[in-house]
């Protein structure tokens, strides 16, 4: 239990401290990503779970999935080394920087695309109002 010594914190300080929702917050107790101690109905996070907190959303931030950062937090409790863990996470970063390469690639071609259809469509625009605009002039004069 948290002590003088070590902070507790509530669910709602929680969420306050890192805009989430108390709702998020037990979305990753579900997800076995927290495990805050319980003092009758009442959740008390401790400096740990505060801390797995920051890293969750950090995790996030960079796009990993749930199952991966808690991968990264398991290790960590388990063998109370972080070698390991910077190990596994510096093979996770380099998985999503080249998924996040991959995409921009597919980016950078979808939009290049889209600069060629633009061009196209203006050129034809360009060719088609001297048309439209004497076909309107014969009719008009016609009249």
């Amino acid at each position: 239990m948290p002590s003088a010594r070590h902070p507790a914190y509530t669910i709602s300080a929680l969420a306050k401290e890192f805009a989430l929702t108390t709702r998020a917050i037990r979305f990753y107790e579900d997800e076995g990503l927290l495990s805050p101690q319980r003092a009758g109905r009442v959740r008390v996070y401790g400096e740990r779970e505060r801390v797995r907190l920051k890293l969750i959303l950090r995790g996030k931030r960079l796009g990993l999935a749930l199952a991966e950062i808690g991968e990264l937090l398991d290790m960590y409790e388990v063998s109370k080394n972080e070698r390991g863990q910077l190990a596994k996470f510096l093979e996770l970063l380099a998985d999503r920087r080249a998924r996040l390469l991959q995409q921009k690639e597919d980016i950078d071609a979808t939009l290049a695309e889209i600069d060629g259809i633009e061009r196209e469509c203006r050129r034809q625009l360009r060719d088609a109002a001297p048309a439209r605009g004497s076909a309107r002039g014969t009719r008009e004069a016609s009249s």
